[in-house]
């Protein structure tokens, strides 16, 4: 399964990996000798990234990892213990400080697998446990499902567009920083990509590694020609050679000419510049014209899920793709709009009270309750998704989150699958993680099982999905009562 991201690359404690106001919170909850109440608190998402109609749930093994290992360290404490407030004076009392030496994440966590498609407004992740302990997790927790899920829909995307072509994560260069460089690789390959050019997250995650040369290398030797010859004589079972540092049409001409002196097996060709349409299809005629009809055409020039669909359908004879600033920024989009509520909290007498925030944008006003997303399907594939309400139980109706008056009756021959899984239970996991490759498959095979216009870039069918009808009503009484 690979290696661990935080503990084999961040070995120093992340339990400062928050904004302040989360431990402000905490401060003011332990003053208030509300530390030990039980919470909920859901983690969702509001919009469809990058105009779709769907997201990829990614980085739940990396959130519970943080989770079971967090702890204050010394350093941490003395770093809080130096805070000062606008006074002058400390920011928390020691006896606070000494109360978070002890602390201990004893949550219980459900989660979707990752892998799963997942829409706005159902919770990715649900965390119930002491509300100091939820709270001070939030700003971490989207920190990494926010980033990871938007990559891994990302990579869907693209793979989706090239078709079941070869896919290679080729990011690392233009990555938001370190971590924006292994989290991304991570989550493109859970979110269906071949392979990555990042070599250590190979290493940390399994992830099968593909490189080539740079056009430095060409420049580097005397002709053209010569640097493949080396290349050839120095590498040959791994030939990809780039082909467009003076002009792409002789560039090939060279490589088939060493690739037939040096008698090695030319992998690939890789065009990294110009009209990838036309280049591509004579690049291909020359190579079938030499006999070289298993080598492969590599693009990697600034590509996107659109450009790849409109090249293959256009005719381009490129069956590598290398994505790389596109996928691993989430350009055009590069933020998911992931929140982490309230939804739920006990009162003195243990019993659960429902919380929910409301606005005058529809869209903002949350959802109360400890909620589970229920999957219904039939013979075609899945029809619907339920968001219901764990202490009432699903119902019979589905009403739409945001069309008013939209509902949907649940049918006799629906099945169901419920989609949170418990994987913390009092801090201590109970969720036996499969591989990277078996997340990946996860998501190949999930999104299969949706109606195909819903997976299109352009209009994409919405797929239904909404609120179990007596929360739906609990919802619109409460709103009432604070409004």
């Amino acid at each position: 399964m690979g290696k661990s991201l935080l503990k084999d690359v961040y070995r120093d404690s992340l339990s400062l990996l928050t904004d302040l106001y989360e431990i402000t919170m905490a401060y003011a909850y332990w003053k208030d000798g509300l530390q030990d109440r039980e919470a909920v608190f859901q983690l969702f998402f509001r919009k469809f990234p990058f105009g779709g109609a769907y997201a990829i749930a990614a980085g739940m093994q990396t959130a519970i990892e943080y989770i079971e290992n967090f702890a204050f360290a010394r350093d941490d404490l003395e770093y809080l213990t130096e805070l000062k407030n606008p006074a002058g004076g400390p920011l928390f009392e020691i006896e606070f400080i000494e109360f978070l030496r002890d602390l201990k994440m004893e949550v219980d966590v459900d989660a979707m697998e990752e892998g799963t498609p997942v829409f706005p407004y159902e919770p990715i992740i649900r965390v119930k446990g002491p509300i100091i302990c939820a709270q001070i997790l939030e700003s971490a927790l989207l920190n990494i499902l926010n980033f990871q899920t938007l990559i891994a829909t990302k990579a869907s995307r693209v793979c989706r567009a090239a078709g079941g072509d070869h896919v290679v994560e080729f990011g690392l260069r233009r990555a938001q920083g370190i971590d924006g460089a292994i989290s991304a690789s991570r989550a493109s390959f859970i979110g269906g990509c071949h392979s990555s050019s990042n070599v250590l997250a190979g290493k940390l995650f399994g992830i099968p590694v593909m490189g080539t040369h740079a056009h430095s290398f060409i420049m580097a030797c005397d002709s053209e020609k010569e640097a493949f010859r080396s290349f050839a004589k120095f590498l040959p079972e791994n030939c990809i050679f780039l082909i467009d540092t003076y002009d792409t049409l002789k560039g090939t001409e060279r490589a088939i000419e060493v690739a037939k002196e040096e008698k090695i097996k030319l992998i690939a060709v890789r065009l990294d510049s110009g009209d990838l349409q036309d280049l591509s299809n004579a690049v291909r005629k020359m190579l079938d014209d030499a006999g070289l009809f298993d080598t492969k055409i590599m693009a990697t020039n600034e590509l996107t899920e659109q450009l790849i669909a409109d090249l293959k359908a256009q005719g381009a004879k490129i069956s590598i793709w290398g994505v790389g600033t596109n996928l691993v920024t989430a350009k055009d989009q590069p933020a998911l709009d992931g929140v982490y509520k309230l939804s739920a909290v006990q009162g003195a007498d243990k019993e659960w009270k429902y919380r929910l925030k409301i606005s005058e944008q529809v869209i903002k006003t949350t959802n109360p309750g400890i909620s589970q997303v229920r999957r219904y399907f039939d013979d075609k594939g899945y029809v619907a998704d339920m968001l219901y309400d764990e202490n009432k139980g699903p119902g019979d109706v589905i009403f739409h989150h945001t069309e008013q008056g939209v509902k949907r009756e649940v049918k006799k021959n629906w099945r169901h699958k419920d989609l949170l899984v418990p994987m913390l239970k009092k801090g201590r996991g109970v969720y036996p993680f499969p591989s990277l490759e078996q997340m990946r498959a996860h998501t190949y095979q999930e999104l299969d099982k949706f109606p195909t216009g819903m997976r299109r870039f352009n209009n994409p069918q919405p797929y239904f999905t909404g609120i179990e009808k007596n929360l739906f009503d609990l919802k619109l009484h409460m709103i009432e009562e604070l409004s």
